[in-house]
């Protein structure tokens, strides 16, 4: 019989790529004030992630004074990005990529990469662009799904966080079949 949150998990569009990720046993749950400041950690990560990868298609005038500067001051907001990105990921030792796959409802991980025996962790996932925040998301062991994968359900993740969730995942969708449509044609 298949587990409902594998279900749910299979029935979704994933995000599937190689991260900077790691996972960390929880011997006891997070508590409530955890829980509240992880929340606002991953919201504000999430948002990072959307303003990065998201670009304005709206038709800018080209030879306009404004749309210059604002390319000019986006480019300098790039460059300053990136600069504060190497400063921070200097401070910060990254776990190794991993190819991972997940949404908002949980995550299909190398075996090797979930703590042996535990049934409660934390999985933390790097995304380029701002290495140094990591998603935080606490994970409960469901199943192993073959012999070097094993799923896991997020758990205590809220509305909001799922939703921001739901949207990183359908934009790096969108993102991966409009670069396979490029190659292809």
């Amino acid at each position: 019989m298949q587990d409902p949150s594998w279900l749910a998990f299979s029935e979704r569009v994933t995000y599937e790529d190689g991260l900077h990720a790691s996972c960390t046993a929880l011997p006891q749950p997070l508590g409530d004030l955890q829980l509240a400041a992880m929340r606002e950690r991953n919201l504000s990560v999430l948002n990072t992630l959307a303003v990065f990868t998201e670009r304005r298609v709206d038709a800018l005038d080209e030879e306009g004074p404004v749309s210059q500067d604002l390319l000019r001051l986006d480019s300098k907001l790039n460059v300053l990005m990136a600069m504060l990105d190497q400063l921070l990921r200097k401070e910060t030792e990254l776990p190794p990529r991993q190819s991972v796959s997940f949404n908002a409802m949980g995550a299909l991980l190398p075996r090797s990469l979930w703590p042996a025996g535990q049934r409660d962790g934390l999985l933390r996932l790097h995304f380029d662009g701002c290495l140094a925040l990591p998603l935080e998301l606490p994970a409960r062991f469901v199943q192993e799904r073959d012999m070097d994968h094993v799923f896991v359900a997020f758990e205590s993740i809220d509305e909001a966080t799922c939703d921001a969730l739901e949207r990183l995942v359908f934009r790096h969708h969108r993102r991966k079949v409009a670069g396979r449509r490029l190659t292809t044609s």
